[in-house]
């Protein structure tokens, strides 16, 4: 049986590191994580984070989560198996630094350094999440079949419907601008840290909105997780500041069922030609 045949892995199960006993880990990447045939930028970015966490938990030092990632996307690994290595740079009290390198085939695909910590527990002093419904109103549109970047295999594996007001090139518009507002949750389970990393990364390159059709690969992706996200919807809004020659950012804000800021991701990639 095909990995496209097999019944899809609940996320947690997918980007969990299985470990070697010397700071070095293997995990299996699966097609209902990818778009087409390339792995999910988000999905890896969660995939380095447990790792990193992991290697740490291997020390004998205390639980800790995932504060920030930040990755250079180096090439495009394959579906299949990968090896990640952790290096522990900095084990603090309050902050815990770990490089993280995910191998395919000696070759290194994706590197990172996570910092992590304690996720704050209590209600933020301020903040400025835009306001939006909780739950996906009637008339948006479930991302469950071909997108411009490939067939998008994670509508196997989570839900997630983007507001059609915001996303023109739905119906053929190029003129609208480069922003889209989503809501997400998985298939299985509830929203945990890791989840809101790939949820920072769910949406389709905002640039579609200008006509650029096509791959949209990452070069670099930074993520900023803030609280654990509540169960039910999360909804990420995001947006472009500049479009300038072969490139574009993009700027994500995850909001969760209670109105708090849970992850906030910026990213630089290539732009497809108009």
């Amino acid at each position: 049986m095909s990995t496209v045949d097999q019944e899809p892995v609940s996320f947690g199960a997918a980007c969990t590191a299985r470990p070697l006993g010397d700071g070095t880990f293997t995990a299996d990447l699966r097609h209902e994580w990818c778009i087409g045939t390339h792995p999910h930028g988000g999905f890896l970015l969660a995939l380095l984070a447990k790792a990193a966490v992991a290697a740490v938990a291997e020390r004998g030092e205390p639980v800790i989560d995932p504060l920030v990632v930040s990755a250079e996307f180096l090439r495009p690994p394959a579906i299949g198996p990968v090896l990640l290595r952790t290096d522990v740079r900095k084990v603090g009290r309050r902050a815990t630094v770990v490089a993280v390198v995910l191998e395919q085939r000696g070759r290194s695909c994706v590197e990172a350094r996570v910092t992590a910590g304690r996720l704050p527990v209590r209600r933020p002093v301020w903040h400025d999440a835009p306001s939006s419904p909780v739950e996906p109103p009637p008339g948006c549109v479930p991302l469950d079949g071909n997108d411009p970047e490939g067939v998008f295999n994670l509508a196997r594996a989570c839900d997630v419907r983007i507001d059609p007001a915001t996303a023109g090139y739905l119906v053929g518009r190029t003129g609208d601008p480069p922003r889209l507002r989503l809501w997400v949750r998985p298939r299985d389970g509830e929203p945990d840290p890791y989840f809101a990393l790939l949820a920072g990364d769910i949406n389709p390159p905002v640039v579609l909105n200008l006509g650029r059709v096509g791959w949209a690969p990452t070069a670099q992706l930074t993520a900023l997780l803030r609280t654990r996200p509540a169960p039910g919807w999360m909804r990420a809004h995001v947006d472009c500041r500049s479009v300038h020659e072969g490139w574009f950012d993009s700027d994500a804000l995850v909001v969760d069922a209670h109105g708090r800021i849970v992850c906030q991701a910026r990213q630089l990639a290539l732009s497809p030609t108009p």
